[in-house]
C-alpha cells in the first residue's frame, strides 16, 4: 500500500527475517507490538502491586481498580464458580485493550485491527468454552442446544438455531473487534490527510484545513473511548460464553 494511503498503517512489515524450512516466521512490526503490550501489562502490575501499602498509591489503585473491575465482571456474569476463569479473563481484557489503546499513539501499530489476531483469539475462546464444557458435563453438554422446557416437537427447529448460533459466535466475536478498530484508523487518517493536504493550499487552505483537524482531535477521542469500550465487549462475551460450562445442567 502506498505510504499515504490510510491501509498503509496496518501493512505487516518484517523487522527480522526468521526463515525456518522454507518458511518465513519473520518478527514483524505487530509482533514487536505484541511484545511491547505484554511488557508494559506486567512490568506496570509487577510496579504497582510491589508496596502492597495500606494505603495505597496512584499506580496500585489503578492495578487494584481494574483486578476488581474485571473480577465483578466475571462474579456478575458467571457467578462464584466462574472465578476459576478469573486469570484467563483478565488475561484477555488486556491483551485486547493493551492492542487497541497503544494503537492510539502515533506511528504504533494497531495489532487488534487484524482479523488474523482478533480471530485467534476467538477460536481460542471457543475451543476453550468446548472443552471445558466436555470436560465437566460430558455429552450433557449437548443439552446447551436444547434449552430445558422446550416441547420435544420443538427440537428439530431449536436444535439447528442453537447450533448455528453457537458456531457463529467465534466470528462475531473476531470481526466487531476488527471492523471497529480498522473503521476507527481509517477515519483518523482520512481526516488527518484532508487537513494537510488543505495546509498546503495557502492560507485559504489553512481556515479549510482547521475543521477536519477538529474533528479529528474530537474522533480521537471518541477512538479512546471505543477502544476501552471494544475490551469490555470482547471480555464481557466471553464471560457470557464461559458461563455455558458451569450452567449446564444447573
Amino acid at each position: 500500500a502506498d505510504a499515504h494511503s490510510p491501509l498503509h498503517q496496518f501493512v505487516i512489515e518484517p523487522i527480522v527475517s526468521l526463515p525456518i524450512f522454507g518458511v518465513d516466521l519473520a518478527f514483524t512490526n505487530a509482533s514487536l507490538w505484541m511484545m511491547i503490550a505484554v511488557v508494559l501489562s506486567v512490568g506496570f502490575f509487577a510496579y504497582a502491586t510491589a508496596p502492597r501499602a495500606l494505603v495505597p498509591d496512584r499506580a496500585q489503585m489503578m492495578a487494584e481498580s481494574l483486578y476488581a473491575f474485571i473480577a465483578n465482571m466475571v462474579r456478575e456474569n458467571t457467578g462464584t464458580a466462574g472465578m476459576q476463569y478469573f486469570p484467563f479473563v483478565f488475561t484477555t481484557f488486556m491483551i485486547v485493550f493493551l492492542g487497541n489503546a497503544l494503537g492510539m499513539i502515533p506511528h504504533a501499530f494497531t495489532y487488534t485491527s487484524h482479523i488474523i489476531v482478533t480471530g485467534a483469539l476467538a477460536l481460542f475462546i471457543f475451543f476453550m468454552v468446548l472443552v471445558i464444557g466436555v470436560a465437566r458435563h460430558g455429552t450433557h453438554f449437548l443439552h446447551l442446544f436444547l434449552p430445558p422446557g422446550v416441547p420435544m416437537w420443538l427440537a428439530p427447529v431449536i436444535i439447528p438455531i442453537e447450533l448455528i448460533s453457537f458456531l457463529v459466535r467465534p466470528v462475531t466475536l473476531a470481526v466487531r473487534l476488527f471492523a471497529n478498530m480498522m473503521a476507527g484508523h481509517i477515519m483518523l487518517k482520512v481526516f488527518a490527510g484532508l487537513s494537510i493536504t488543505a495546509l498546503g493550499m495557502g492560507t485559504a487552505g489553512i481556515v479549510v484545513g482547521v475543521a477536519p483537524a477538529l474533528f479529528n482531535s474530537v474522533l480521537m477521542g471518541f477512538e479512546c473511548l471505543i477502544a476501552f469500550l471494544q475490551a469490555y465487549v470482547f471480555t464481557i462475551l466471553t464471560c457470557i460464553y464461559l458461563k455455558d460450562t458451569i450452567e449446564i445442567g444447573h
